[in-house]
């Protein structure tokens, strides 16, 4: 390895859409160790104009052109879960580590056939399960594994968006072709991430399952039950069909209680046995994903120890599939009719 490729990583983009824009693209050139060589858009106009806005050297609309350069040591998959799989194995063929957007796919199937093409090339597979490495969902892990709340026993979950209207309705994350079932996987992965970080893997998940829009292709509410393998039992609703927006995870140990939202601004509140209650205020930085991939960067340069290695990874990703596969219930694969009948159940 030369000294160049010793000290820094050298990314090359795969997709540059509205991810990329703040919460992830600008982090890769900020974090120390870390740049961007070229990025990839099918749109030659719009991967011109990004790569012009973000100070980017190249700009190319041919993914292989990306994974084969001789300037990009790690590739960033940055487009919708359709194509995850495809980019992510044709990185793994020319041996260069990948940094992949969540969901990491479409089915549990999926995620098995990236995971074991990484392997197999031996280079490592990251997914922007980004929730794992910002301070404030971090201090909520803290307080559950430092122990002076008890033992934790119980997780309820409540996530509700207003129903699209209008254009919003043909939003590549309606698109069952895209996005596989639709919302529970890009938005309900988050908090099944995270607790799966928090409290371990889930061992068990049952699922029920409806579509109340008419228009719409994919389950727009989904009702799980949980079960982790430390014996914490958790219940979760998401209801992107709703009327109104909540959003609050709650997780109940033996000595008080934890509440945070997953995705709206909120403090961490904590109340103790004992009645006393606390909130901790704690800002999510500009660039939503710096944190995890300074991370990344860190273990790719090996410059990780102990605890410090990248907490998101293809194996505990594929866990977090294993969760939704199950939630939208067995023999729900792609080739059959995933989303038929309308409500299944399923257990990991």
């Amino acid at each position: 390895m030369t000294d160049e490729r010793a000290n820094r990583v050298r990314w090359g983009f795969i997709g540059a859409g509205d991810v990329t824009e703040v919460k992830s693209g600008p982090a890769f050139r900020r974090v120390p160790g870390s740049s961007v060589s070229v990025i990839m858009r099918r749109d030659a106009g719009k991967a011109r104009d990004y790569a012009a806005r973000h100070g980017v050297p190249r700009w190319t609309t041919d993914a292989r052109a990306v994974v084969e350069a001789d300037d990009v040591d790690a590739v960033y998959v940055a487009t919708p879960p359709s194509s995850h799989a495809e980019y992510v194995m044709l990185a793994a063929a020319a041996g260069k580590p990948v940094y992949v957007e969540k969901p990491m796919a479409r089915t549990a199937a999926e995620g098995e056939a990236m995971v074991a093409a990484c392997r197999a090339a031996g280079v490592p597979l990251y997914v922007a399960y980004y929730r794992r490495a910002l301070p404030r969902f971090e201090r909520v892990r803290d307080l559950i594994q430092g122990g002076s709340l008890g033992t934790p026993t119980l997780v309820r979950l409540t996530l509700t968006r207003a129903a699209p209207a209008g254009e919003a309705r043909s939003a590549w994350r309606w698109d069952r072709d895209v996005a596989g079932a639709g919302l529970l996987l890009d938005l309900g992965s988050h908090a099944l991430d995270l607790l799966d970080h928090w409290l371990g893997p889930i061992s068990d998940a049952h699922g029920f399952l409806a579509t109340r829009q008419p228009w719409a292709r994919v389950p727009d509410q989904v009702v799980g039950a949980l079960r982790f393998a430390s014996g914490v039992l958790g219940a979760a609703a998401w209801d992107f069909a709703g009327s109104e927006q909540r959003d609050e995870l709650t997780v109940t140990l033996t000595g008080g209680e934890i509440r945070v939202p997953v995705f709206d601004e909120g403090p961490v509140r904590v109340r103790r046995g004992d009645g006393a209650e606390a909130e901790h205020v704690i800002p999510h930085p500009t660039h939503v994903q710096e944190p995890l991939i300074t991370r990344v960067v860190a273990d790719l340069l090996g410059r990780g120890t102990g605890g410090d290695g990248c907490p998101s990874t293809g194996e505990s990703a594929l866990r977090t599939q294993r969760v939704m596969d199950a939630l939208l219930g067995e023999g729900r694969l792609l080739g059959e009719d995933p989303l038929d009948p309308l409500v299944g159940e399923g257990a990991l």
